[in-house]
């Protein structure tokens, strides 16, 4: 695909090249977005400046709210890689959820969010962010840490269907990739399930 090719499908058209092909654009993903997954900065072994490691990361992305108590998965969002995780935070606060507190990583936390939470009637719960060069209070971060262990049932599922399942998703087009997530998401729900009642059978 040609950089001019590539803005067009980002702005949502499709290249003129493509058109009179059928076939062209049904072979290209349109939906997918490259985007980079900043990680843990690493010491240099010479004492230098810290790096951080940035991989480029294409596709999509998963997002699920589940009960703390049971680690079932109650809502989910698919979205492209690029997109900003705290978009998805209305449709995984949903409206039947008997908890109080939201548990979320720093990515979720915004001043348009934590309105949002407040309004639902929850307490948010999500990890403080810490600004750039500077270091979290000592309160904060024990706070990120209890919140951290709260907040497990979701890396329970995510490592579930990535290493148990083996979810890999390869479609075209995010409709697919939303059938795709949520058929995993339901088969998660139904082993887990299965497990519940083997555990309370017992």
């Amino acid at each position: 695909m040609t950089d001019a090719e590539r803005e067009t499908v980002k702005g949502g058209g499709i290249p003129e090249e493509w058109k009179g092909k059928p076939a062209k654009p049904r072979q290209k993903d349109r939906d997918r977005r490259w985007t980079l997954k900043r990680g843990r900065k690493k010491t240099c072994p010479d004492g230098g400046q810290a790096m951080q490691i940035a991989v480029p990361v294409h596709g999509y992305e998963s997002h699920i709210g589940a009960d703390r108590r049971h680690r079932l998965i109650r809502t989910w969002s698919v979205s492209d890689a690029a997109s900003h995780d705290g978009r998805a935070l209305p449709v995984l606060l949903g409206t039947s959820n008997t908890g109080s507190g939201v548990r979320a990583d720093t990515a979720y936390r915004s001043q348009r969010n934590e309105k949002r939470i407040a309004v639902a009637g929850l307490i948010s719960k999500i990890h403080f962010r810490r600004a750039p060069g500077t270091l979290l209070p000592a309160n904060r971060q024990r706070a990120n840490a209890a919140r951290s262990r709260a907040g497990s049932a979701i890396g329970h599922a995510f490592a579930d269907q990535k290493h148990r399942m083996g979810l890999f998703v390869r479609t075209i087009g995010i409709a697919r990739a939303r059938t795709r997530i949520g058929l995993a998401n339901l088969v998660y729900n139904l082993r887990r399930y299965l497990h519940l009642d083997t555990a309370a059978a017992a």
